[in-house]
Formats: C-alpha cells, structure tokens, sequence
C-alpha cells in the first residue's frame, strides 16, 4: 500500500508542475492521474489503499475545513450572512427540479428517481471550491465585499441540505417509514449544533492550548484528532439527533481566530503543509472512484440534463444573490464557484444502486443515476475549477 501511495504523490507532484506550467489548476491534474491510476483504467493502486479511500477522503476534507475555519472572521460572515443562507438551498433546489422534470423524457427514470438524481446531483464540492476560496482570501481578492467567504460558507451549509433532501427521497422511494416532518426541521437543527458544538470545541482547545502550551505541531495533531471524534460522534448520534460534524470542523477553526489569533495563524501554516500532500490524496482518491465506462452509459442524454441542471442551478444563484453589492463580473464568479461536483457526488452516486438491491427492487435505475453523476464529476470538476481559477484572478477586485 505505501508503494502505491509513493508512486500517486511522485506523479501527481509531477503532474501538478506541468499543469501548473500551462496554467491550468492543479487538482485537476491530480484529479486526472487518480482516474488514470484507478481500478477502472491502469488498475495500479493497491486495493487495500482503495478500500480505505473513504477514510482518507474524510481525513483531507478535514484539513480544508480546518483551514477554511481559520480564515473566517466574524465581520466577512456577517457581510454575507443573508445570501450565504440563500445560496445553501436555492441553487439546489433549482437544479434538482430540473432534473427532476427532464429525466423522465431523457434518461427513462420515473418522477422520484428524477429527484433522487437531482438531489445528488444538487451538490457543490467543497472539496473543489474551498481551496480557491482560502487562496483568494490570502490575496485578498474579493475580499472587501466578502466573496470568497460568501461562497465558502454557503457551499458548506449546500452538502447538509443536499443530503437531507437526498435521505428523504431515497428512503420513500424504497418503502422506509420516513418522518418527512423531522427529517426537514433536522435541517437547521444540524447546522445550529454543528455550530454550536464546534464553538463549544474551540472554547475547550483554547483553555488547554493556553494552560499546557504544546508546540504548534502538536496543536495541530490535537486540532485533527478532535475533529475526527465529532465526525465519528457524528455518526453515532445520527438516528437520535442530527449534527454536523464538518460544520463544528469549521467553527473550531473561526473560534479559535476569534480568540487566540496567534495560535490561529501558526495552526493555519501548519495545515497549509499538511494540504500539500492531503490535496494529492483527496484528489486522487476521488478520480480513482470514477468509472469512464459507467459514465458514458448515460451518453448524450446524461450530459444533457447535466448541462440543464447547471443553467437552473445558475439561475439560482443569480436570485440568491439579488440585493447585493455585487457586481455583473463578481455574480458571474459565483455561479462559476458552484458549478464544480466531486465529494458528495462520488460518496453517495452509487449509494441509491445499493439501497435498490438491497430492497430488492429492478437496479436499472440506480445503474444510470450512478453513470450520470460520474459523468458529473467529470465535466464539472476540471471544468469548474479552471473557471474559478481564471475567473477569480481576472473579476475580483
């Protein structure tokens, strides 16, 4: 297993030089050697290191939020509070209706496996967007109206909502007893302990970071330790009461700038580092998940709805974003940050295949809904994260 893993951050570290040459974003060059190395095309990765893919996503998605945390101060979330709550579920209600109405007459679905698509498909990658975000919040582009935590922020608060949604309609669909009623107001519930724990988190490190003063690195191991027990927390409570644990990720980080910025800032460089290699394995890990042949299952139909999807879900965007200062150019790079799907789209693409199976229900439906948000993944990664990437340095102030 460590052998592959060499071998995935040697390339990828290549990989990343030579995009960063001809100026396209790296991830997306990692992205490509993670399907180049995967199962589904070379098959050069250790399937041990595969099976525990899932782990390794979390841990580097973990790294990001706390890094996102970091750079979040107070003023920034209060510029930006109205539409951030607007971009969390607008965009992706818009889109998810359009997939719901077209995947009928394209893909041959019914109504509700429509909207089990669509809510999968409703999700933003933070994973793909929150680098660019943290990145332009240290060049300090968008910065004075807040931009880039605005989208920061509002792509978190996106996956709760998606998933929620995504829960509810996967489980009418197989014949579960589903409180609709609970599972909506669970919502907000999970956002506001998620917050609330994180804060609670921050305020304990504090008190132990100021008594025993360990180094900064182990700050650090202490940051990603506690934030893997909420996940794990997380889970364990998830039947009585919903919380979520990346939120609470998130809130430690904004804490502890709010009350120890020192610390906040030899944290932050920590992680930085920690990113170097996490992105590698975040990236990789993902593109190794995708299947070109699935993906092309759903040929021209599934770009299309892919495609409609992305125009409603801008659409969305736009009125989210109606009453604010920002401008024409500054707009548009919002609706190109939440165009890039990753993270949510290949942990759960194939999870209504399964959730058929074991109902034992025809699995035809779950094979194209697994084939369209792989093809998802494909076009709006690299694609998203190239438009961010130019976008941002050339609109935002």
């Amino acid at each position: 297993m460590l052998d592959s893993l060499a071998e995935l951050l040697i390339v990828s570290m290549l990989v990343t030089w030579l995009f960063r040459k001809i100026r396209i974003p790296e991830l997306v060059g990692i992205l490509f050697v993670g399907v180049l190395f995967g199962p589904y095309l070379l098959n050069l990765i250790d399937p041990s290191l595969l099976d525990i893919s899932g782990e390794l996503r979390l841990g580097a998605l973990i790294v990001i939020l706390l890094r996102a945390g970091l750079e979040l101060t107070r003023d920034s979330l209060n510029r930006v509070g109205r539409p951030a709550l607007l971009l969390s579920f607008i965009p992706a209600i818009f889109e998810g209706g359009m997939v719901t109405l077209l995947a009928p007459s394209l893909l041959g679905l019914t109504w509700m496996e429509g909207a089990i698509l669509g809510s999968i498909l409703g999700a933003v990658s933070p994973a793909v967007v929150v680098p660019f975000m943290i990145r332009f919040m240290q060049q300090k582009r968008g910065t004075k109206k807040g931009i880039p935590t605005l989208v920061l922020a509002a792509s978190s608060l996106d996956d709760v909502f998606v998933i929620v949604i995504y829960s509810i309609f996967i489980g009418i669909y197989t014949g579960q007893q589903v409180q609709i009623g609970w599972a909506l107001a669970g919502i907000p519930i999970s956002i506001i302990l998620g917050i609330a724990i994180g804060l609670a988190a921050g305020w304990i490190l504090c008190r132990i970071f100021d008594r025993y003063n360990p180094r900064a690195t182990r700050r650090v191991l202490i940051l990603m330790a506690v934030s893997i027990l909420l996940i794990r927390i997380e889970h364990l409570v998830e039947q009585w009461i919903p919380f979520a644990a990346l939120l609470s990720v998130m809130a430690i980080g904004f804490f502890i700038l709010e009350k120890r910025e020192s610390y906040a800032h030899e944290l932050s460089t920590k992680l930085a580092k920690i990113w170097i290699m996490a992105e590698i394995i975040l990236f990789t890990m993902v593109g190794a998940q995708v299947n070109l042949e699935v993906a092309f299952q759903s040929g021209l139909a599934g770009i299309m709805i892919i495609l409609a999807g992305l125009v409603a879900r801008s659409a969305g965007t736009i009125v989210s974003l109606i009453g604010t200062s920002l401008n024409m150019k500054e707009k548009a790079f919002v609706v190109i940050a939440y165009i890039p799907k990753a993270t949510v789209q290949a942990a759960i693409g194939a999870a209504p295949l399964m959730a058929m199976r074991l109902a034992r229900m025809p699995v035809g439906p779950g094979e194209t809904i697994l084939a369209v948000a792989v093809l998802s993944i494909i076009l709006t990664a690299p694609l998203g994260a190239w438009g961010i990437a130019v976008t941002g340095k050339r609109w935002l102030e």
